[in-house]
Protein backbone atom coordinates (compact mmCIF):
# COMPACT_ATOMS: atom_id res chain seq x y z
CA UNK A 1 0.00 0.00 0.00
CA UNK A 2 1.45 3.33 -0.80
CA UNK A 3 2.00 6.13 1.70
CA UNK A 4 -1.02 7.89 2.95
CA UNK A 5 -0.56 11.07 1.95
CA UNK A 6 2.28 11.27 -0.90
CA UNK A 7 0.73 8.01 -2.83
CA UNK A 8 4.56 7.14 -3.16
CA UNK A 9 5.72 3.65 -2.74
CA UNK A 10 9.12 4.43 -0.86
CA UNK A 11 12.47 4.79 -2.87
CA UNK A 12 14.67 1.03 -2.38
CA UNK A 13 12.48 -0.20 -5.51
CA UNK A 14 14.25 -3.44 -4.63
CA UNK A 15 12.84 -6.59 -6.39
CA UNK A 16 12.07 -10.08 -5.80
CA UNK A 17 13.04 -12.90 -7.77
CA UNK A 18 10.89 -13.73 -10.83
CA UNK A 19 12.23 -16.53 -12.33
CA UNK A 20 12.18 -20.22 -9.83
CA UNK A 21 15.72 -19.77 -8.15
CA UNK A 22 18.16 -22.27 -9.13
CA UNK A 23 18.49 -23.78 -6.04
CA UNK A 24 15.08 -24.41 -5.29
CA UNK A 25 14.66 -28.33 -5.00
CA UNK A 26 10.90 -28.55 -5.23
CA UNK A 27 8.46 -28.99 -8.03
CA UNK A 28 5.16 -26.84 -8.27
CA UNK A 29 3.13 -29.57 -6.66
CA UNK A 30 5.39 -30.25 -3.80
CA UNK A 31 5.35 -26.96 -3.26
CA UNK A 32 1.08 -26.99 -3.91
CA UNK A 33 1.05 -29.75 -1.39
CA UNK A 34 3.46 -27.75 1.19
CA UNK A 35 0.93 -24.92 0.80
CA UNK A 36 -1.88 -26.53 1.46
CA UNK A 37 -0.29 -28.30 4.57
CA UNK A 38 0.46 -25.28 6.43
CA UNK A 39 -2.87 -23.34 5.71
CA UNK A 40 -4.32 -26.65 7.07
CA UNK A 41 -2.29 -25.76 10.19
CA UNK A 42 -4.05 -22.56 10.08
CA UNK A 43 -0.91 -20.20 9.05
CA UNK A 44 -1.56 -16.77 7.46
CA UNK A 45 -0.58 -16.78 4.19
CA UNK A 46 2.32 -14.10 4.73
CA UNK A 47 3.29 -16.22 7.47
CA UNK A 48 3.18 -19.17 4.90
CA UNK A 49 5.52 -17.59 2.59
CA UNK A 50 8.08 -16.97 5.40
CA UNK A 51 7.89 -20.39 6.41
CA UNK A 52 8.89 -21.44 2.88
CA UNK A 53 11.85 -18.64 2.11
CA UNK A 54 12.86 -19.75 5.63
CA UNK A 55 12.67 -23.36 6.32
CA UNK A 56 12.46 -24.79 2.78
CA UNK A 57 14.59 -22.19 0.37
CA UNK A 58 11.63 -21.03 -1.71
CA UNK A 59 12.16 -17.74 -2.45
CA UNK A 60 8.63 -16.84 -4.34
CA UNK A 61 5.83 -19.89 -4.67
CA UNK A 62 4.67 -17.55 -7.88
CA UNK A 63 7.73 -18.20 -9.46
CA UNK A 64 7.99 -21.70 -9.11
CA UNK A 65 3.92 -22.66 -9.56
CA UNK A 66 2.47 -19.76 -11.27
CA UNK A 67 0.10 -19.16 -9.08
CA UNK A 68 -0.20 -17.38 -5.49
CA UNK A 69 -0.18 -18.66 -2.11
CA UNK A 70 -3.55 -17.05 -1.97
CA UNK A 71 -5.00 -19.18 -5.11
CA UNK A 72 -3.57 -22.10 -3.77
CA UNK A 73 -5.57 -22.10 -0.57
CA UNK A 74 -8.47 -21.14 -2.22
CA UNK A 75 -8.65 -23.90 -4.42
CA UNK A 76 -8.30 -26.01 -1.72
CA UNK A 77 -10.75 -24.42 0.33
CA UNK A 78 -8.56 -22.80 2.69
CA UNK A 79 -8.38 -19.23 1.93
CA UNK A 80 -9.46 -17.05 4.50
CA UNK A 81 -12.73 -15.54 4.60
CA UNK A 82 -11.35 -11.79 5.26
CA UNK A 83 -7.81 -11.03 3.53
CA UNK A 84 -5.45 -11.14 5.99
CA UNK A 85 -3.98 -7.59 6.01
CA UNK A 86 -7.67 -6.26 7.01
CA UNK A 87 -7.94 -8.59 9.34
CA UNK A 88 -4.45 -7.78 10.88
CA UNK A 89 -5.75 -3.62 10.53
CA UNK A 90 -8.89 -4.90 12.91
CA UNK A 91 -6.46 -6.88 15.34
CA UNK A 92 -4.56 -3.57 15.77
CA UNK A 93 -7.73 -1.22 15.90
CA UNK A 94 -9.42 -3.48 18.26
CA UNK A 95 -6.14 -3.11 20.82
CA UNK A 96 -6.38 0.73 19.85
CA UNK A 97 -10.19 0.87 21.14
CA UNK A 98 -9.36 -1.01 23.98
CA UNK A 99 -6.26 1.36 25.33
CA UNK A 100 -8.56 4.64 24.52
CA UNK A 101 -11.15 2.76 26.99
CA UNK A 102 -8.55 2.57 29.47
CA UNK A 103 -6.54 5.93 28.34
CA UNK A 104 -9.48 7.96 27.47
CA UNK A 105 -7.36 11.46 27.58
CA UNK A 106 -4.87 10.24 24.73
CA UNK A 107 -4.89 12.47 21.93
CA UNK A 108 -2.59 10.30 19.91
CA UNK A 109 -4.01 7.41 20.22
CA UNK A 110 -7.41 8.84 18.94
CA UNK A 111 -5.84 10.25 16.22
CA UNK A 112 -4.18 6.98 15.48
CA UNK A 113 -7.38 4.73 15.81
CA UNK A 114 -8.83 7.53 12.97
CA UNK A 115 -6.33 7.13 10.38
CA UNK A 116 -6.21 3.44 11.08
CA UNK A 117 -10.42 3.32 10.70
CA UNK A 118 -9.84 5.46 7.28
CA UNK A 119 -7.43 2.89 6.32
CA UNK A 120 -9.62 -0.05 7.30
CA UNK A 121 -12.39 1.40 4.99
CA UNK A 122 -10.44 2.08 1.91
CA UNK A 123 -9.36 -1.30 2.32
CA UNK A 124 -12.45 -2.46 2.73
CA UNK A 125 -14.10 -0.40 -0.52
CA UNK A 126 -11.17 -1.93 -2.49
CA UNK A 127 -12.27 -5.67 -1.41
CA UNK A 128 -15.65 -5.04 -1.87
CA UNK A 129 -15.24 -3.87 -4.84
CA UNK A 130 -13.09 -7.06 -6.05
CA UNK A 131 -15.82 -9.38 -4.74
CA UNK A 132 -13.22 -10.25 -1.88
CA UNK A 133 -15.24 -9.41 0.95
CA UNK A 134 -19.57 -9.62 0.89
CA UNK A 135 -21.05 -6.82 -0.79
CA UNK A 136 -22.17 -4.12 1.49
CA UNK A 137 -19.59 -4.94 4.33
CA UNK A 138 -19.11 -1.76 6.21
CA UNK A 139 -16.40 -1.41 9.59
CA UNK A 140 -17.99 -1.18 13.16
CA UNK A 141 -15.44 -1.33 15.95
CA UNK A 142 -17.90 -3.31 17.84
CA UNK A 143 -18.08 -6.10 15.03
CA UNK A 144 -14.18 -5.81 14.41
CA UNK A 145 -14.39 -7.02 18.12
CA UNK A 146 -16.09 -10.32 17.28
CA UNK A 147 -14.23 -11.07 14.24
CA UNK A 148 -11.05 -10.95 15.74
CA UNK A 149 -12.31 -12.89 19.28
CA UNK A 150 -13.74 -15.77 16.67
CA UNK A 151 -10.05 -15.13 14.34
CA UNK A 152 -12.23 -15.28 11.65
CA UNK A 153 -9.29 -15.26 9.39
Amino acid sequence: MARIYARKHGKSRSTRPQIPAGWVEYSADEVEKLVAKLGRDGLQPAQIGLVLRDQYGIPLVRAVCGKTITQILSENNLAPKIPSDIFNLLKKAVSLHAHLERNKKDAHGIRAVELLESKIRRLAKYYVSEGKMPEGWRYDANAAKLIVEKGEL
